[in-house]
């Protein structure tokens, strides 16, 4: 089964503003096959810039566009298309943005892996655990105490038995810092856990008297309190955190995930599947679950980086707590004609071949920019 084209597609919504927030803009990847079989991915990373990566024109051997390296190949050779971009990429990007193009074609591949042998992705990852998942409110803390109180009320009332808060003013000060986990700690209730993403905003020694000081409001882990280099920070703080301490959401590869369990402790790793692939994500957990660290999805884009995650966390070890994104953006909810339902607090992994989703090509239309 041939790649006959890779198409990086653009989507923005008319006004973006600095609010750390995937849902505003997107990048869509779509292979098609002279089987006739198409297949769909996403990138998390900046999209113009994906784009850029996917439709570059052939420079020399080394440095080359992924749609010249991988239109002729075998679709169902997953590895050897993603040794053709490393290969493409090897002068400009086998890290970073060229690894997240990667990562979405890595999804598009799996994608259409599925529909070809008609089986979810799950299955041909070697996905044989729970293919239903807690699932937990992933929004952004208010701009004060009070909307952040709100927030929490709303979101446990609508049934979700966890919440995660994040970015927006956290690391302001300690007092503000300390107000919003109480007060989202008070709007969710003593039965729902609160967790905490802190945005990267803090060094070692603030995180852990942090850690401390949060301790009382019982959060469920504190994620990204710092640099995701600070590999040195980490091991210091994961060693004396009352806390687990979650990250990883900002890598792409497999030896920084490691990176991460060995030498920084990390209880929690969070992949997603928009930035380092299926492939990396299920690796990266099982390697996790070997070394008794735990392995969730990061995700705040669109259905089909949700489902991607489903398949991706049905196939690692003891998958337990899935995120889900709550913003309200039609990059988030309108691009796949499926919706995903929490049902009892639980979401469940798609049953259709491939990543069980199909897309919207009215929203792509509506909002799509290059």
């Amino acid at each position: 089964m041939k790649i006959t084209s890779v198409e990086a597609m653009v989507l923005r919504l008319p006004e973006v503003n600095a609010a750390c927030d995937g849902t505003q803009d997107t990048c869509l990847i779509r292979i098609d096959t002279d089987a006739g079989i198409s297949g769909w991915g996403e990138v998390d990373s900046c999209p113009t810039v994906v784009k850029a990566v996917v439709d570059a024109p052939l420079s020399h051997q080394i440095c080359n566009g992924f749609a010249n390296a991988l239109v002729g190949r075998d679709a169902l050779d997953i590895g050897d298309c993603t040794d053709a971009m490393d290969e493409a990429a090897n002068y400009y990007g086998r890290v970073g943005v060229g690894s997240h193009a990667m990562a979405g074609i890595n999804l598009a591949l799996w994608d259409i892996a599925g529909k070809a042998a008609d089986k979810p992705a799950y299955q041909l990852l070697g996905g044989q655990n729970g293919k239903r998942f807690r699932a937990y409110c992933s929004i952004l803390f208010g701009d004060t105490p009070e909307e952040t109180y709100e927030l929490g009320r709303r979101f446990a009332d609508q049934g979700f038995m966890a919440v995660k808060f994040g970015w927006g003013p956290m690391g302001e000060s300690e007092t503000s810092d300390i107000a919003h986990v109480r007060e989202a700690r008070r709007g969710v209730g003593d039965e729902v856990d609160v967790l905490i993403d802190a945005g990267q905003v803090w060094d070692w020694e603030t995180a852990l008297e942090r850690a401390r000081q949060f301790q009382e409001f019982r959060p469920f882990w504190i994620e990204e309190p710092l640099h995701p280099q600070d590999i040195e920070g980490f091991a210091r703080l994961t060693a004396e955190s009352p806390i687990p301490i979650a990250t990883g959401e900002a890598e792409s590869r497999l030896p920084d995930f490691e990176r991460l369990v060995t030498d920084g402790g990390l209880h929690w790793i969070q992949p997603d599947p928009g930035r380092c692939g299926l492939s990396i994500f299920v690796a990266a957990g099982q390697f996790a679950h070997q070394h008794d660290a735990k392995v969730v999805n990061h995700s705040f884009k669109s259905g089909i980086t949700i489902a991607a995650s489903l398949h991706g966390l049905a196939s690692v070890p003891h998958g337990e707590i899935f995120e889900f994104c709550m913003t309200d953006s039609p990059l988030r909810h309108e691009i796949t004609n499926e919706q995903f339902e929490v049902v009892d607090g639980y979401v469940s992994v798609p049953e259709g071949p491939g990543l069980g989703v199909t897309v919207n090509e009215s929203t792509i239309d509506r909002y799509r920019v290059a």
